[in-house]
């Protein structure tokens, strides 16, 4: 049988949405105030999914504190309260988007998980915007 669990996180991040190679009137046309030169500021928050089979003596499909323990070294301590584009080596030539930034901590995440379980990433920008990602 096979059954998700979950744990939410937080982190605070800075960010401008912009492509290098574009002029700043096609950056401005297509990323509006998210291509400020001075950046702007979001407060993620991050729901991190794990699905796999329960472990017939531990009743767990992954103990928390080690989940708990993965999202604050990969995800917390690695985003929270950094400009993505300057400090983030990820981002260098990534643009961080919600989508990229969803599928930079599932790749992150995905291998300090033991193979057999299946990880799913639901990160909002803002309370009506988020975004999932599954590997896939």
């Amino acid at each position: 049988m096979k059954v998700t669990v979950s744990r939410k996180a937080h982190f605070n991040a800075a960010h401008r949405l912009y492509r290098k190679d574009w002029s700043f009137e096609k950056n401005d046309a297509t990323f509006g105030k998210c291509n400020n030169p001075n950046f702007h500021g979001h407060n993620y928050d991050l729901i991190v999914s794990v699905t796999g089979e329960i472990d017939k003596e531990t009743g767990y499909v992954i103990d928390m504190k080690v989940l708990k323990d993965i999202i604050k070294s990969e995800v917390e301590d690695a985003l929270d309260h950094k400009n993505l584009n300057v400090e983030v080596p990820e981002f260098t030539t990534l643009n961080p988007t919600a989508e990229n930034i969803a599928v930079v901590i599932y790749n992150k995440i995905k291998p300090k998980l033991s193979a057999d379980l299946k990880l799913e990433i639901t990160l909002y920008e803002t309370p009506r915007n988020f975004v999932t990602y599954a590997g896939d």
